[in-house]
């Protein structure tokens, strides 16, 4: 079982803190003072239109899932063994390789026993908090393919959560789709924020509005 991992991670000084609960992506409410900080960042974010999306490919982003922090783990595992509880692991991968374990989805609420399989795995998902796809209209067709490939596996912008949420979500951003579970909105709005200032993607007025109403009832 993996102890007690840290959710959001943070991104430099006054980066946002918004800590799980025994491993899972079960997070608080961001305290007043990590609010305060994303409604800050949300200011000084520009924003323009949606840039076509001619050019989009996933390989852009580099391969699926590298080991980009060369720990032997390719990043999915690396999010499971963060966001799940209750983990066992394959054999002989060094606790790398998530065979079973607990989620608590984090944009449900439900509990989700995950086990590693053709038909299987995907009842839980790694979901990428800023979209590829979004991400590559709102500034990334301008960045090197290494900071791509950085941007796609950041554990700041993955969450294992719901498989069918995931895919509902798509490659919406705030505008057009938000987390059901109400008490996760506040956590989901400013880890958005704090990926965006981190690697300056820009957004729309319509995402704009929707993450300030949002931080509004923070």
């Amino acid at each position: 079982m993996a102890g007690v991992a840290t959710v959001a991670v943070l991104a430099g000084c006054g980066g946002l803190e918004v800590q799980s609960t025994g491993g899972s992506g079960e997070t608080s409410k961001p305290d007043s003072a990590s609010v305060s900080d994303a409604r800050k960042k949300l200011a000084r974010l520009s924003v323009k239109g949606r840039a076509p999306k001619t050019g989009f490919d996933r390989d852009k982003f580099g391969p699926a899932w590298s080991d980009v922090d060369h720990n032997g783990c390719d990043t999915r595992n690396d999010i499971l063994k963060r966001d799940l509880v209750d983990e066992k692991f394959k054999a002989g991968t060094h606790d790398c390789i998530v065979l079973t374990g607990t989620l608590h989805d984090p944009y449900s609420g439900k509990t989700i026993n995950f086990r590693r399989g053709q038909d299987t795995s995907t009842d839980v998902q790694i979901d990428h908090l800023i979209p590829l796809s979004d991400a590559w209209q709102k500034g990334a067709q301008q960045w090197s393919a290494d900071k791509r490939k950085q941007f796609a596996n950041d554990p700041l912008n993955l969450l294992a959560v719901d498989g069918p949420l995931n895919g509902q979500k798509s490659d919406s951003d705030a505008a057009t789709w938000l987390p059901p579970r109400k008490a996760y909105r506040c956590a989901y709005i400013a880890r958005q924020i704090e990926v965006k200032a981190k690697y300056a993607v820009w957004v729309t007025s319509a995402e704009k509005n929707a993450m300030e109403t949002i931080l509004a009832d923070c």
